[in-house]
């Protein structure tokens, strides 16, 4: 470990000389849910910025990747954990790779030990469509299990639904607390849900 992030660091240092030194490191963590630490992503890597997300990454509809794409500038360099973390359908990935590296900004992924450039070789790209592809089926083979598992719950007699993540007092509270001009983000860490629950309490719609 100690020996991939050295080459992460050379490899961080080179790019940032050939771009007279003006590029940032940025880093992307994504966590799935507030149970997941992010801090395990990304450890012992020194960068400039990070943005962190507690979200699926089923799509690309996220608070903090918006605005990292509109932070980064030519230069710059983002440094993911893996693949999966910036996006686990491999379509969205991939053109957050390409539309990132058309704008000078070099992607880097330090468990597959890719980085893209712009400039990337044949094998990079089929390393990027091999590995996003598998990142993508294994979301897929999750919610398939997910769906199995509910469906012999049911039959069984023991599926009672998704557990409600307020009740409906810290609920009434939340909307309260919403109405009254509160920052979202805030309440969502100070009730331990993310911002999409906040809404759905917000809008009515959290089950």
């Amino acid at each position: 470990m100690l020996q991939q992030m050295k080459k992460v660091k050379d490899s961080i240092a080179t790019q940032r000389q050939k771009s007279n030194g003006k590029g940032q490191v940025v880093g992307y963590v994504r966590v799935s849910s507030v149970d997941q630490n992010e801090r395990r992503q990304l450890e012992g890597l020194t960068v400039d910025r990070k943005f962190v997300d507690r979200a699926s990454g089923k799509d690309v509809q996220r608070p903090q990747l918006t605005a990292m794409l509109a932070f980064v500038r030519e230069g710059d360099t983002i440094v993911c954990d893996s693949m999966d973390r910036l996006g686990r359908n491999l379509d969205d990935l991939r053109k957050l790779v390409l539309g990132l590296t058309q704008r000078g900004v070099h992607v880097q992924f330090l468990k597959e030990n890719l980085t893209f450039t712009g400039e990337d070789s044949p094998m990079s790209h089929l390393l990027l469509n091999v590995m996003g592809a598998f990142a993508e089926f294994e979301r897929q083979l999750i919610r398939e299990r997910q769906r199995e598992g509910i469906a012999l719950a049911k039959r069984a007699g023991a599926y009672k639904g998704r557990k409600r993540a307020l009740t409906a007092a810290r609920a009434a509270e939340l909307r309260a607390r919403v109405k009254a001009g509160e920052p979202k983000a805030a309440l969502a860490r100070e009730f331990g849900v993310d911002r999409a629950t906040v809404y759905r309490y917000v809008a009515g719609k959290a089950v």
